[in-house]
């Protein structure tokens, strides 16, 4: 963790996980920073941000009645700073407690 005046800085995976788990009330949320894998692609090198890519499994019950597409769009909204200070691309598996439950079986 980084410091600046003091206070703490908190990597852009913690700030995801805190928006995500504290909006959604996740009770599965898996925040993996996959940025490394992308870090020779032209649209990287121009950037000094290393956390630029995500792969993001949530399981929520706010997703109840709602679209795959609408999930995303959630998602999206809630993390549209971070989407607009470097923030390059995120992968998710948005799904329910049931439809977790039910693959389970």
């Amino acid at each position: 963790m980084s410091y600046r005046n003091g206070a703490a800085i908190l990597s852009r995976a913690n700030r995801i996980k805190s928006k995500l788990q504290s909006s959604l009330e996740a009770t599965v949320l898996e925040v993996d920073d996959v940025s490394y894998q992308h870090a020779g692609h032209a649209a990287m090198k121009d950037t000094s941000d290393k956390e630029t890519h995500f792969n993001l499994k949530i399981v929520s019950p706010k997703f109840e009645g709602q679209s795959l597409l609408r999930r995303h769009r959630l998602v999206y909204d809630l993390l549209s700073d971070e989407l607009q200070s470097g923030l390059h691309a995120l992968s998710i598996v948005a799904k329910t407690p049931n439809e977790v439950a039910n693959t389970t079986k």
